[in-house]
């Protein structure tokens, strides 16, 4: 005899039937401070995300009532910006817990398919010099396209026995690899590298590594610390400054690789499930790195709206494995070249 088996709808147990759209919190009954305080941004920031990814939000489902784009995003913000699902949370939007899980999932993937229209280089000549214009402001460095560095952000360790994702301080973690400008917005985010790998190896296999290589971007250099090799794209430090010259190029190079330092404090900040004060990203790798790549889209979406990168003082510590790398020197004759005449025509 055929046994029957109930499917419990964990939204119907908490509200019953009779609502196809699930719509039960109102962004015009609460004030801006509340919502800030809650999901992390203001009303006009919200209604922008759900005229932005409404129609990916709103996708046939098999499920008897959908939960309306508006709710979806709420609880993704909620879980972005806190690091956690917390009951309170889903009490005032009016869904459960798992159904938070489930928005999550939704925003982070519609935010991913839209990273390349918020995440990139310039390309018409005036925006580029704009970018080089902005960072010769903040310590008289020429030529700079953007400053490059990598962040940790911690996940659970992965199902099978893979140590590829454990760092130097041996947590499992993502090595993210990241280029800003001068205002903090970032121009490329690649966030899917496993942690065991150093700076130097991601940049070497990663797409951004192959765009320069290839000419994409001309006229100017990224700035990395010394954690990279010297190209003729890419200016580090010197490692033992000697002349005067050598000492200035060092100090403007450190000033203005400071932004991106500064970013990613900014944006541990502004989304705590990053920070790791709320413990681990409990996601698969390639989930945790679809997070981490949605929180990098709002980020730049914020700095559009005229959201205060600066504004939200650091709280929490992403994990930050220390680099024990090699000071070498590149053995790119060109690149030293182009370095020395740097420090030749600006410095001395």
């Amino acid at each position: 005899m055929a046994v029957p088996i109930a499917i419990l709808d964990c939204d119907l147990l908490l509200y019953g039937r009779g609502h196809r759209m699930l719509d039960r919190f109102k962004l015009e009954d609460v004030t801006d401070e509340y919502l800030v305080s809650m999901y992390g941004f203001p009303r006009q920031f919200i209604y922008y995300l759900v005229d932005l990814l409404g129609a990916s939000l709103s996708r046939p489902t098999q499920r008897s009532r959908a939960i309306s784009p508006e709710t979806q995003i709420l609880a993704a913000l909620g879980f972005y910006t806190s690091g956690s699902f917390q009951t309170r949370m889903g009490d005032a939007i009016g869904i459960s817990q798992a159904s938070m899980s489930r928005c999550v999932a939704n925003v982070t993937e519609a935010l991913v398919e839209r990273a390349s229209q918020f995440i990139h280089f310039p390309e018409d000549e005036a925006s580029v010099q704009s970018l080089k214009d902005d960072f010769y402001g903040l310590a008289g460095m020429p030529g700079v396209l953007g400053v490059i560095d990598c962040t940790h952000v911690t996940i659970k360790a992965p199902n099978a026995e893979d140590l590829s994702y454990v760092n130097r301080k041996g947590l499992h973690s993502l090595n993210c690899l990241m280029v800003c400008d001068a205002r903090g917005a970032l121009l490329s985010a690649e966030t899917h590298w496993p942690g065991s790998l150093q700076d130097g190896t991601v940049l070497q296999q990663a797409a951004l590594n192959s765009q320069f290589e290839a000419g994409l971007h001309k006229d100017g250099w990224l700035l990395g610390d010394s954690s990279f090799f010297l190209r003729t794209w890419l200016m580090t430090p010197l490692h033992i400054p000697e002349t005067t010259a050598e000492y200035r190029y060092n100090m403007a190079h450190s000033a203005t690789h400071s932004v991106i330092e500064q970013t990613f404090r900014t944006i541990r900040s502004r989304f705590r499930c990053l920070d790791g004060s709320k413990g681990t990203l409990q996601y698969s790798p390639e989930k945790s790195s679809h997070i981490i790549l949605a929180c990098c889209v709002l980020h730049n979406i914020s700095l559009e709206h005229g959201l205060d990168v600066w504004s939200s003082p650091a709280t929490g510590q992403m994990e930050q494995p220390e680099e024990e790398y090699e000071q070498m020197e590149s053995l790119d004759s060109e690149a030293c070249r182009i370095r020395r005449e740097l420090l030749l025509s600006h410095f001395s």
